[in-house]
């Protein structure tokens, strides 16, 4: 199979990107976090961003800082990953149809609000002619992008893949996820989040976006070995499904230096993150990053951006730590993401 390495990334989150190097979080006590803004005139025409939602400036943000970095004019192919869309532009379409009584509308709000403008609008912005894919499979909606990466890089013809993952919230549309308690009702310190003992967690916006490509550079971060995902998996079947998944990439449990998890503070479903630290990965590094950067549907991308992190500088920021096991040279990295029990994912990246 062809090899993939990580040769340029950018993320956007709750909280800057420098805080690998600080250790000093943003915090927050609301439960719905904002992204933190950043300079997007600095490389997107500002008549271009002012018809921008959120998610789209994020992404096209992310991604022209990912080529950048990895000296690369553009991509070969564009795939991305988003579970809600531009859901900014759905709801200014629908509060414009019912200001005007379902009168005539403009229709570029509605235009704007499908899941496949962040990928359209970076593509346009790129000039780039490939393949250009979204993914909307809820929370595995990054790792279906990243499958898709290692089946496109097989073509001869591809060096160089754009893969991301971004989510954005909007002013009514995310608070309905307090009616069926994807939200915590109680107003909580993102700190303090894996202290909860309610149901809910803390929603966010964010993007990550990377060059992967079949030739590593002197500036690749890691290398993507493989992903798997699931639609459901019984919680007595998980460490089967775990140790599978390292078996078919010759690995033992023994072998993983570090595991990043997808912990919320979600009372109902954390007890999969609960099982496998507790007892596959009791004795190895455990790492959280949720608290930090709040859950989405496209969230595990900025896990994919941490261990990336993680394996390019060899350390592990105490901040992310979920134990007190230390990782020192770490060679693997899995992550493992679920959310609300169900669409889980395992992604293993290897350092270079």
């Amino acid at each position: 199979m062809t090899r993939l390495f990580v040769n340029g990334m950018a993320s956007i989150s709750p909280q800057p990107e420098n805080i690998f190097n600080t250790g000093l979080p943003e915090t927050f006590n609301e439960n719905i976090l904002p992204a933190l803004d950043q300079d997007y005139k600095s490389i997107i025409k500002p008549m271009t961003l002012r018809r921008m939602s959120q998610g789209v400036k994020m992404a096209l943000f992310c991604s022209k800082r990912a080529l950048l970095e990895a000296e690369s004019d553009k991509p070969d192919a564009i795939l991305v990953g988003t579970g809600q869309g531009c859901m900014q532009d759905t709801e200014k379409f629908m509060e414009n149809m019912l200001v005007s009584e379902e009168g005539l509308l403009s229709p570029t709000s509605f235009i704007q609000s499908t899941h496949n403008t962040v990928a359209g609008q970076i593509a346009l912005d790129l000039n780039c002619n490939g393949p250009n894919m979204t993914f909307t499979q809820n929370s595995v909606s990054f790792e279906s992008a990243l499958l898709d990466a290692m089946l496109q890089i097989t073509d001869e013809d591809f060096n160089n893949i754009l893969v991301g993952g971004v989510d954005e919230t909007s002013k009514e549309i995310t608070g309905f996820q307090k009616l069926d308690g994807q939200i915590k009702e109680e107003k909580i310190n993102n700190l303090h989040l894996f202290r909860s003992k309610t149901t809910g967690t803390i929603i966010s916006e964010a993007a990550a976006f990377f060059i992967l490509g079949k030739h590593k550079t002197p500036k690749s971060y890691a290398e993507m070995l493989d992903v798997e995902i699931f639609n459901a998996i019984d919680i007595s079947d998980l460490n089967s499904s775990v140790l599978s998944f390292l078996n078919r990439n010759g690995l033992t449990v023994s072998e993983i230096d570090a595991v990043i998890l997808g912990k919320n503070g979600d009372l109902r479903f954390d007890l999969y993150y609960d099982k496998i630290q507790k007892g596959l990965f009791s004795d190895i590094c455990q790492i959280g990053f949720k608290h930090l950067v709040g859950e989405n549907n496209a969230v595990s991308s900025y896990a994919f951006w941490l261990a990336s992190k993680i394996l390019k500088e060899q350390t592990v920021p105490e901040i992310f730590k979920l134990n007190t096991i230390n990782c020192t040279k770490p060679g693997f990295i899995l992550i493992y993401n679920q959310y609300l029990g169900r669409n889980h994912g395992l992604t293993l990246l290897r350092s270079i």
